[in-house]
């Protein structure tokens, strides 16, 4: 039996996610409260896409649109696609800046089919929701937080990608300094060495553990926590201006790193009065946003939680 559809416009906010923090490469992540806005209806035919704000004019506007590309994977895992579909795209979340728009797009795309089925029975649940994004992604760090909301961990087992979501402590005061400048995230892994020294990965997965302490309950641990060796420094030369300004930033006392593959930096302790980050840099004070991926009156999900496969 084919999947029925609903009849009129479903709508989805997606928030903006930093991975990696520092030492957390791959696996730990942050949604941050600036937010895509996208809907979607079912049409008799077709696919179109309409943008505005940021990628307005640059990104495509038919099925080749990420937003689409993930409806219809998660459309094919459900069991059918709709004839056509007619997509609004308003995003805010700056792209390939390494605050997570190819997420945000991937998660959107798949809540925006999940809202679209009309039964509920042949849905996605959460879990394999989260699995058919890091899938599409190739990695979990920025899905997880998008989809869940606070401050994420994820892992990979056989079955797929698993996160558990975490509220922040009060502390923590996010703050991106983005500059004008794109980012491409195959780039800046290809500058990564296939090993490491084991003692900087030893290094790597204290402050990591120390990280999710100082994330969720000691916010003055923070600096010691994002002091990072496993990959920031193998991509300083191809983002000199991002390095710098992280090491500015940490010789002023602030835990600061780069967010995602870059080149935007994050800071996640307060930012003295009166710094200066220099020119083509511009800062956006963000709250953390505990909430994920919202559907319009639709709420199969917890908030947050933890995404486990269902047993049974």
């Amino acid at each position: 039996m084919g999947l029925r559809f609903e009849d009129g416009v479903v709508r989805v906010r997606v928030p903006a996610t930093s991975a990696n923090l520092g030492p957390g490469f791959d696996a730990l992540g942050l949604a941050l409260a600036l937010y895509d806005d996208v809907s979607a209806r079912v049409t008799p035919t077709g696919c179109t896409v309409a943008v505005t704000g940021e990628g307005a004019g640059e990104l495509p506007t038919d099925a080749s649109h990420l937003v689409v590309r993930a409806m219809l994977a998660a459309f094919d895992e459900m069991g059918g696609r709709p004839a056509g579909l007619a997509v609004e795209c308003v995003n805010r979340i700056p792209q390939a800046r390494g605050l997570g728009s190819s997420s945000a797009a991937i998660v959107a795309g798949i809540q925006l089919a999940r809202g679209l089925v009309a039964d509920a029975g042949r849905r996605l649940d959460g879990a394999a929701a989260l699995r058919l994004a890091a899938r599409i992604e190739g990695h979990p760090d920025n899905v997880a937080p998008c989809l869940l909301g606070g401050f994420t961990v994820a892992w990979t087992e056989e079955t797929g990608s698993i996160a558990v979501s975490l509220r922040p402590a009060a502390g923590v005061h996010p703050t991106v300094f983005v500059p004008a400048e794109r980012g491409l995230t195959a780039e800046a892994r290809a500058a990564l060495p296939a090993s490491v020294p084991h003692a900087d990965a030893a290094h790597a997965a204290g402050r990591a553990a120390l990280l999710v302490h100082a994330l969720t309950a000691e916010p003055a641990l923070l600096f010691a926590a994002t002091e990072d060796r496993l990959h920031q420094a193998y991509r300083a030369p191809g983002m000199p201006e991002t390095f710098s300004l992280v090491t500015a930033l940490r010789a002023a006392g602030v835990a600061a790193v780069v967010s995602g593959a870059g080149p935007t930096v994050l800071a996640l302790s307060a930012v003295p009065e009166g710094f200066e980050a220099g020119m083509g840099w511009v800062g956006y004070p963000l709250g953390v946003d505990v909430t994920g991926a919202w559907v319009e009156g639709v709420h199969w999900d917890t908030p947050s939680g933890t995404l486990l496969p269902q047993v049974g």
